[in-house]
């Protein structure tokens, strides 16, 4: 505050001189001179009547009597001049003998406006480095309340076994010193999204009873330059500061994908940077230090590989989608508060939420308390979870539907009898839970739900079965209505049934003529094939078609069936659609 009163001070003060020294200027230009021939001039010097002479002009000169009157003559330029006019005592002014006032109220305005940038540069510079700090700060979560351990963590039961072992290293690491044993500086879990990375990570921290550091991979993506990298050292110190820590960074590969150079396609110069601090302060990290780092993402591939080596990310966790024995543990974590009807069976629940994860079952489950919330019923019963597994899956029910054309419902009809007849017909172990011509909030005229068997690997007979099935629909449309009568409405099912005759081509290997050639790597490689991967898609297309409709047309009677009581009910589950089959 002194230096800023200083600062006013002194800028009002040099304002203030220049007015003032303009004023006089402009006063001294208002004198009135008046002009008198040289050789009275002359007369008046020679009879001592002239006080002054400026010799500032070359062509005029200016001048004061002793009596105070002002006056202006020739100027005679001979170079004796000046010493005439002192041994006459004549005072003689000239250009050097003073500063005129305008370069004086220049001076003063250049100094003032000099002044006054200095200190606002200054002022600027020291907000800008306030600001740059203050951004170079993240927000970090460091508590303990609420901490959540293993025993709040259902499934995953392999990922904990392995997280338990670091949180004996945190906790006692004298007894891995004495063999020598250094404690892992990074694990990354990675796997698809909802299978509770993050829960994994706070449960790490609160079973370990130390700090826990979590951050996004988006918060160090900065347009400003060098503030990413400021950040991951802020994070880092904070975390070294309380000695025992977890730090977690959830979806890293915002942070950490592959840099520029070779056939990486990724990175920019600013997320280069970001990336080597955080590789920077991972291998800076000493074996006692007892901190952690702890990263999540969806997509290990993308990851540059500095990440990936042993001394940075040690530990790679895969954390998949629950198995039906995890996904009952996890139906029963989030059924403990909760009102169930005792009707309801969690582990017939558990076989029907395949490819379910954990945040979808957690939200299964808050979806049930609500329609029974909303319904004002004493417990969630059946009825609630049907509701809200549906609603989860197609989306909620539309209540108007009287704009619906009896024509559409037929062809919606057949469409769905046609997956479901498919998936009957064609696979021994896939259940058809629920087939429905109701159309719902996300869009869809009507589904069939078709649930696969809990199996950790795909045979290529399933994936050419899953293609059938998906191209039931448009073939029941063409068998019934005719090629030229065909809609729109198996569009998202040609979508899928291209994603998966690709996948099994291209990334599987399995087919004779393309061989065990991974697509990806030729594509991310920009090497230049002979073999037309689109050509022996469509024609794999093709042929699963024409099976289709041969499976369909051999069983149109069940078609017509099917059909019809969804026409009559509008719904059918597992029950009425194997009685109609076996009729």
């Amino acid at each position: 505050m002194k230096k800023k009163s200083t600062f006013k001070i002194l800028l009002i003060l040099i304002i203030f001189i220049a007015l003032v020294s303009n004023i006089f200027l402009s006063l001294n230009n208002k004198k009135e001179y008046k002009e008198i021939p040289y050789k009275l001039f002359l007369e008046h010097i020679e009879k001592n009547l002239v006080q002054e002479v400026e010799l500032k002009d070359k062509s005029q000169l200016k001048g004061k009597f002793k009596n105070g009157d002002l006056f202006i003559t020739d100027n005679p330029r001979r170079e004796d001049f000046k010493e005439y006019l002192l041994l006459n005592n004549v005072e003689v002014i000239e250009d050097n003998s003073l500063i005129p006032a305008q370069i004086i109220t220049i001076m003063f305005l250049l100094m003032g406006i000099g002044l006054l940038a200095y200190f606002t540069n200054k002022n600027y510079s020291k907000q800008a480095e306030k600001e740059m700090a203050l951004m170079s700060k993240i927000d970090m979560e460091n508590s303990n309340k609420g901490k959540i351990t293993f025993e709040d963590v259902a499934g995953n039961e392999e990922a904990k076994e392995s997280l338990k072992e670091l949180v004996d290293f945190i906790k006692n690491p004298e007894i891995y010193s004495k063999y020598g044993a250094r404690m892992p500086r990074g694990v990354l879990l990675y796997g698809p999204p909802g299978t509770g990375k993050t829960l994994l990570a706070k449960s790490l921290a609160g079973e370990a009873n130390v700090s826990f550091y979590p951050v996004s991979g988006s918060d160090f993506i900065q347009v400003y330059a060098g503030l990413g990298a400021s950040r991951i050292r802020e994070l880092f110190k904070k975390a070294k500061e309380d000695g025992k820590s977890v730090i977690f960074i959830d979806e890293i590969d915002a942070l950490g994908k592959k840099r520029k150079g070779g056939n990486s396609h990724g990175g920019s110069e600013e997320g280069d940077r970001t990336l080597n601090a955080l590789l920077t302060e991972m291998s800076g990290f000493k074996g006692n230090e007892g901190i952690i780092v702890m990263a999540a993402t969806n997509r290990i591939d993308t990851l540059d590989e500095a990440l990936l080596r042993p001394g940075r990310f040690d530990r790679q966790i895969e954390i998949g989608l629950p198995d039906v024995n995890a996904r009952y543990s996890i139906l029963k974590l989030h059924s403990m508060n909760k009102p169930i009807s005792s009707e309801v069976d969690l582990r017939k629940l558990a076989l029907e939420t395949v490819y379910f994860s954990g945040a979808k079952l957690e939200n299964l489950m808050n979806e049930s308390a609500i329609i029974a919330a909303r319904n004002k019923d004493k417990n969630i019963n059946n009825e609630h979870i049907n509701k809200a597994y549906y609603a989860i899956l197609v989306g909620d029910e539309k209540k108007d539907r009287s704009s619906i054309s009896l024509g559409d419902k037929k062809i919606t009809a057949y469409h769905e009898a046609g997956h479901a007849l498919i998936t009957k017909k064609i696979t021994k172990n896939n259940r058809v839970t629920k087939v429905s011509i109701i159309p719902s909030t996300k869009g869809m005229g009507g589904f069939s739900l078709n649930i696969p068997p809990d199996r950790m690997y795909q045979t290529k007979i399933d994936i050419e079965n899953n293609i059938k099935i998906a191209l039931g629909g448009r073939a029941a449309e063409e068998i019934i209505f005719g090629k030229d009568n065909i809609t729109t409405g198996a569009s998202s099912d040609l979508k899928k049934a291209t994603e998966m005759t690709l996948a099994l081509l291209g990334n599987y290997g399995m087919d004779d003529k393309i061989g065990l050639i991974n697509y990806d790597i030729i594509l991310n490689s920009n090497l230049n094939t002979d073999i037309s991967l689109m050509e022996r898609t469509r024609d794999i297309l093709d042929n699963f078609y024409q099976d289709t409709k041969k499976v369909l047309v051999e069983n149109k009677i069940y078609l017509e069936k099917i059909a019809k009581a969804l026409l009559e009910k509008e719904t059918l589950d597992e029950v009425e659609i194997d009685k109609i089959l076996a009729s």
